[in-house]
Formats: C-alpha cells, structure tokens, sequence
C-alpha cells in the first residue's frame, strides 16, 4: 500500500496572519487569500491530473493544531486513508480525533514521537 503521496500542505502559526501574508507577497510573491495559498501542480505518473498544495498562516492562538504544542502541522496527500489509519492503529500510532470528510476529501490527524500532530488528507476523486 501506497502510504504518503506528496505533501498537502504546510500551517504555521503567526502573531498577525495578514501581516504575514503581506510579507510574503511583497518580498516572495506568494499570492494569497485569507486563508492562504494554493500551488497548483500536476501528478507525475498521471500527468492529466492535476493536484494542489497548500501554504496556510494560522492565528498564533488557533486550536487547531492540538493537542500539539508546535507551531507548525504538516499536511501529507494520502491514498486510502481508511486503510492507512488502519495500519498506523496497528502499529501503536496516537490517531487524534475523528476522521472528517468535506469538499476537499478525509482528513484525519496522528501524532508524531516528537509530539507533532500531523494531517493526512486524502483529495477527493478529480
């Protein structure tokens, strides 16, 4: 089984997210919305398909990123989440929360041994 397909997304958190968004645009031209960026890209082994990933600054006081004390969460494109909590359960891994499935896909959340909490998302059918 395929685990990690490429990476999602990055969140960070800041002290003034539009400040930052601004900082970014002005100095490294990443254009942005309120809720952050989107770089479009194309899958290798399917070329016809196209994917995103997501660049995002959270508010420093989000709790979204609980129970992790980081002020960073990395998102990773998955194939078959369902099977891959199955596995990661198996093998003693902390699964925080419920699954959630939305317009963008599931997404679910682990911890990492560095006390990370990590997003795996797995993209709805294009």
């Amino acid at each position: 089984m395929k685990k990690v397909t490429g990476l999602g997304g990055i969140f960070f958190k800041v002290a003034d997210p539009a400040k930052t968004r601004d900082w970014y645009k002005n100095h490294l031209g990443i254009e942005s919305e309120s809720w952050g960026a989107q770089f479009n890209w194309r899958l290798m082994d399917e070329p016809q398909k196209t994917a995103y990933s997501v660049w995002s600054p959270f508010s420093k006081d989000t709790d979204y990123f609980n129970p992790s004390a980081k002020s960073f969460m990395i998102n990773y494109r998955v194939d078959n989440l369902e099977a891959l909590l199955a596995l990661l359960k198996s093998e003693g891994i902390e699964i925080v929360g419920e699954t959630v499935e939305d317009d963008f896909g599931k997404f679910a959340w682990i911890m990492d041994p560095d006390g990370n909490k990590i997003e795996l998302w797995e993209p709805k059918a294009s």
